[in-house]
């Protein structure tokens, strides 16, 4: 994918109606808070959140801890997570703007990432978060999703149709990536256990147009209609009373950022 691609699909996320389909996107499993909390070495335990889109992260960990700075560039996401359950919590601080250049208050005693630094520019970004975390506060990348579904081979076709990101690599890892470059010491990983989630299958649907590559704002009426019904095709007979059963598995790794 070209740098000017990257930063397209990147802007993808700043429209309401991506916004607005990330409600439809899985919860994280429980079990990543009380990962997330127990990094915390430090009080007070304050957190900087990378990349929080609407808060999936950000909205239950604040609960937890004693402050979250939700930062996204997008005016879009952060207005809808302040509208989505747990947005307007006193101590969770809405921060609109770029990892590389937004005001961070820290010193953060823990910075977390959820499937977000891949739209960053590292070797800014990682030396920033240097300097605002404290000594023993980890980075924690946590990517999550559906896992061992029957029709996964399908819809990954049916997602290489339409993608307007078909450079990607589904090989690439973000941590490794980032460990190569000399900008990231990992220290730890954990997977968590499947957790059951149940979701309409019109909401599965929804939930792709969350996604930078797969936009309804980079498709055509006619074509986003095309890519719903295939997705629809293949799941609807897996449906029990129109819902699918998604086990969500999430993977959490964290470390030290580096300034070379």
């Amino acid at each position: 994918m070209t740098e000017y691609a990257h930063q397209e699909l990147g802007g993808t996320f700043g429209h309401v109606g991506v916004a607005t389909a990330y409600e439809h996107r899985a919860p994280y499993p429980s079990e990543v808070f009380d990962v997330l909390v127990g990094l915390i070495a430090d009080e007070p335990a304050t957190v900087l959140d990378l990349g929080a889109g609407e808060g999936a992260i950000a909205r239950p960990l604040a609960t937890r801890v004693d402050r979250v700075d939700a930062l996204d560039i997008s005016a879009a996401m952060v207005e809808a997570g302040r509208e989505r359950p747990g947005g307007d919590q006193p101590n969770l601080r809405w921060v609109e703007g770029a990892a590389e250049t937004a005001e961070l208050a820290g010193p953060y005693a823990l910075v977390t990432a959820g499937a977000s630094l891949h739209w960053m520019e590292w070797a800014t970004t990682m030396p920033r978060l240097v300097k605002v975390m404290t000594q023993p506060a980890q980075l924690a990348v946590v990517e999550h999703g559906p896992r061992g579904v029957p029709w996964r081979d399908a819809i990954t076709e049916v997602i290489r149709q339409h993608s307007r990101s078909q450079g990607y690599d589904t090989r690439f890892d973000i941590v490794d990536a980032l460990r190569d470059r000399g900008l990231f010491e990992p220290g730890g990983s954990v997977e968590t256990e499947p957790t059951p989630f149940r979701q309409a299958v019109t909401d599965y649907v929804e939930q792709f147009h969350s996604r930078a590559s797969l936009a309804r704002e980079h498709m055509s009426p006619e074509e986003a209609a095309a890519f719903d019904r295939a997705v629809e095709d293949v799941v609807r007979p897996y449906a029990v009373d129109g819902l699918l059963e998604l086990p969500v598995v999430a993977s959490i790794r964290w470390g030290r950022p580096l300034a070379p």
